[in-house]
């Protein structure tokens, strides 16, 4: 098994851990690092006690401590651990003190091909093991190569599961309602879908699709009012953050904002009747990755404020949606290829740097 290098937090042993100093909107920040030595992580995942669990692509789930003990959780399904495929997102539900439950997403072989799938088993209550994991979902006819699986997990405020699905670089799909490509889809807990879902019983659609016309959402998040929100990969710029809406369709590869790697224009241009408008874009782009809106715990002035995270340069965007989206950079050596950003059970903000292959954690100086 690798060694993980794990750094103790702080506050378990008493003296200031190593960290750096940010300069921050408010106020000054401290970025401490709490597990390294990661490989690939995507996403994190907070557990009772202060564990929380790290998910890396290549297939591995970590349970990692700030007591430093970590292990390798056993039980975890089988992925197509291929260009951006692999083991995604990881969603701890509001009842996981009673239910033990945790999803994941994942790239899901099928066959010569590959799609976006959703699973979920139970922690044993030692934290070693996912026992009795089982598929809930896998997309419909997946697409060869290792590109745009999206993928995260939302529990929304109704209790339904959401997943984001990239359209797997086969861009007309997008548009097709008979494929889950380029969409977001609603299951209830057990994987059935709800009735009220927009697209039930209309014939050659998916069920399971909540909205459509999406490229590559690799974020997700629940803003004050329990409204989803999601971030997705453009082109050559383009990349979008939007406020989701029962059966819209969000234009991809109609519309847009960018341009294809070529040069060449997109589809119609940036608008079209009943294709929905980007709440905010970013030209260029920044590979958006990881969403988060935070609760002002630590930091009422953030209260509301969207955090992505870039994968293109070192920085996490903070967005004020009261504002017009206006942005400020946190820009920091250890935001190296941000993949994921979270807001943990205290108020702080945590976030995994690819680059370093490690977990962070931001609190006020």
């Amino acid at each position: 098994m690798r060694m993980l290098i794990l750094f103790v937090l702080s506050f378990v042993l008493g003296f200031p851990a190593f960290a750096t100093t940010l300069q921050t909107s408010a106020g000054a920040i401290s970025i401490t690092k709490i597990a390294g030595g990661l490989n690939q992580p995507w996403a994190i995942g907070f557990l009772p006690k202060g564990r929380f669990l790290v998910s890396e692509r290549g297939g591995a789930l970590l349970n990692i401590g700030a007591d430093g003990q970590a292990w390798h959780v056993i039980g975890v399904p089988k992925v197509f651990a291929t260009g951006q495929g692999g083991l995604l997102d990881v969603m701890i539900p509001r009842d996981f003190a009673q239910s033990r439950e945790v999803f994941l997403s994942f790239a899901k072989p099928q066959g010569r091909e590959a799609g976006t799938a959703l699973g979920v088993g139970r922690l044993s209550s030692d934290g070693r093991r996912l026992v009795g994991f089982h598929l809930l979902f896998e997309m419909q006819k997946g697409t060869s190569g290792g590109r745009h699986f999206g993928s995260r997990i939302i529990e929304g405020t109704d209790g339904k599961i959401y997943m984001s699905i990239g359209e797997r670089g086969d861009r007309p799909a997008a548009q097709d309602l008979s494929r889950h490509n380029g969409s977001i889809i609603r299951l209830n807990r057990d994987g059935t879908v709800p009735r009220d879902n927009p697209f039930v019983g209309q014939s050659g659609q998916q069920p399971e699709i909540w909205s459509y016309g999406h490229r590559n959402p690799q974020g997700m998040a629940l803003d004050m009012r329990g409204r989803l929100w999601e971030h997705e990969h453009g082109a050559q710029g383009g990349d979008e953050v939007n406020l989701i809406r029962k059966g819209a369709n969000y234009g991809w590869p109609v519309i847009a904002y960018g341009r294809h790697y070529s040069g060449e224009k997109i589809g119609e241009g940036t608008a079209k009747a009943g294709m929905q408008q980007p709440a905010m874009y970013w030209a260029p782009s920044i590979a958006p990755s990881g969403m988060m809106i935070y609760s002002g715990r630590l930091w009422p002035a953030w209260r509301g404020d969207i955090f992505v995270g870039s994968l293109k340069f070192g920085y996490i965007a903070r967005l004020d949606p009261d504002r017009s989206f206006a942005e400020e950079k946190l820009e920091a050596s250890e935001m190296i290829r941000v993949r994921d950003v979270r807001e943990a059970p205290d108020g702080s903000i945590w976030f995994l740097s690819v680059g370093e292959g490690a977990v962070f954690r931001m609190t006020p100086k």
